[in-house]
């Protein structure tokens, strides 16, 4: 056998792994991600679940419990008739079987109900309202932002107008006339007269800080070069507005949505307990703070201001935590993980 015949020794080759794919998180996930790591952001996160939870079961937890929000109980053997008219004698003023929170002083309705349905109406005003918000502050912020020049100076004057007003003395000023006029219109049926006129109020006069940020966004996205590639294809500026350059300030945006929800929720009870919000008999947290004022019943019956006082103050609480997570979670400063 010659060398050329020889065989050269067979080597083995070891099969290879496939080679892996590096894949990136989203933004939201990389949010939900560092939330997941926070105990305040997890806790807040908790209870807002938690309190939209019970809005939304209100019929059915009231229903267990057995109670109507609107029904009155002015009889004896619930209210005093001698000592202290109205007051709640001692069996009902306080949490029981019956009554899981007691009934109002007054009028004898229970309190975990109008508490229940106050949830419900407070969640609704602040939710519209800051959707209203978002929507207007978002779309005029993006377009000052993209097109300048002088559609940018005429929505920049009107930014400028909108923040230059003192904010609750408008909103104190324009609820009752917004409520007159509404009453003739379909929006004036029932107890939504002043429902409507909160979310229309609150919702028109928040967008204003929201557009600025926002505008100040869109000057740096919009010399981008997937915008200049977009402009080249012949995209409409509607098309590039909504799709190209909304997109990119949606965490600005959600975290500027996130915190104007405990602030619409504190200009409702603040409204309310002022006397030009909801109205009785609509159960509204505020509302309830104002009934315990106005008949000076946090004297006799603190208990009955505490009740909507503690709801109130862990709803924003929990609101303003969330926000804060949100916030720093949708940093880009912050180190990815």
């Amino acid at each position: 056998m010659t060398d050329s015949q020889t065989l050269a020794p067979k080597t083995e080759v070891l099969p290879t792994a496939a080679p892996t794919i590096a894949t990136g998180r989203s933004l939201l996930a990389t949010a939900w991600l560092r939330i997941r790591r926070s105990p305040v952001a997890l806790v807040s996160f908790g209870v807002v679940v938690a309190i939209v939870l019970f809005a939304l079961l209100a019929p059915v937890l009231v229903a267990i419990e057995g109670q109507d929000p609107y029904a009155t109980n002015t009889g004896p053997d619930v209210l005093d008739n001698f000592m202290t008219p109205g007051l709640p004698l001692p069996a009902y003023m306080y949490p029981s079987i019956e009554h899981w929170l007691g009934v109002e002083p007054g009028l004898g309705r229970d309190i975990f109900a109008r508490i229940a349905y106050g949830a419900q109406v407070s969640l609704l005003i602040a939710l519209l309202s800051t959707a209203v918000s978002v929507v207007l502050g978002t779309v005029l912020g993006a377009a000052a932002g993209y097109f300048g020049g002088k559609v940018d100076m005429v929505i920049s004057r009107i930014i400028d107008l909108f923040l230059a007003f003192p904010h609750l003395l408008l909103v104190l000023s324009l609820t009752p006339i917004l409520q007159s006029r509404l009453r003739d219109t379909p929006l004036g049926q029932g107890s939504f007269v002043p429902i409507a006129s909160l979310v229309l109020i609150l919702g028109f006069f928040g967008w204003a800080y929201l557009a600025r940020v926002v505008r100040g966004q869109v000057l740096s996205i919009r010399e981008q070069e997937y915008i200049e590639a977009a402009k080249s294809y012949g995209a409409s500026h509607r098309t590039i507005i909504f799709r190209q350059v909304i997109p990119n300030v949606l965490g600005v945006v959600l975290v500027y949505g996130t915190m104007m929800i405990p602030a619409n929720i504190s200009a409702e009870a603040a409204l309310s307990f002022l006397g030009v919000g909801v109205k009785d008999p609509t159960p509204s947290w505020g509302q309830m703070l104002n009934a315990a004022q106005a008949g000076n019943w946090y004297l006799s019956d603190p208990w009955f201001l505490i009740v909507p006082g503690t709801a109130l103050i862990i709803t924003v609480l929990a609101f303003n935590l969330l926000g804060d997570a949100v916030r720093d979670a949708l940093d880009p400063k912050a180190s990815r993980s």
